[in-house]
């Protein structure tokens, strides 16, 4: 069994996303977020290594930060960090739905 590293490498930019989010705007929320979502992204890529077929959890945690960010990034039109984490996210459930073929 594969180690997934494409799907810890994008839980680390979603957890390392939202400390950077904390430390210069002092959101809490982003913060919470980054790490939540982080911790499910992580999980999903050890479960993923673990059974290539197992990707419920990565699924969700991506499939929903590609639309709260896309919903975020229309009605902001900036690309950090809206922009950039909803294309990352759309990215990695094209990944998952790719491998689940």
């Amino acid at each position: 069994m594969a180690v997934d590293w494409i799907g810890f490498g994008y839980a680390a930019v979603v957890a390392i996303g939202g400390f950077l989010g904390y430390k210069r705007k002092g959101s809490v929320v982003s913060l919470i977020a980054g790490i939540l979502f982080g911790a499910l992204a992580a999980c999903g890529a050890y479960r993923m290594s673990m059974d290539t077929g197992d990707v419920k959890i990565s699924l969700i945690a991506a499939s929903t930060l590609a639309l709260v960010m896309g919903v975020r990034y229309s009605r902001s039109r900036k690309m950090m960090p809206a922009g950039l984490l909803s294309g990352l996210s759309a990215l990695m459930v094209l990944r998952i739905l790719f491998l689940m073929l």
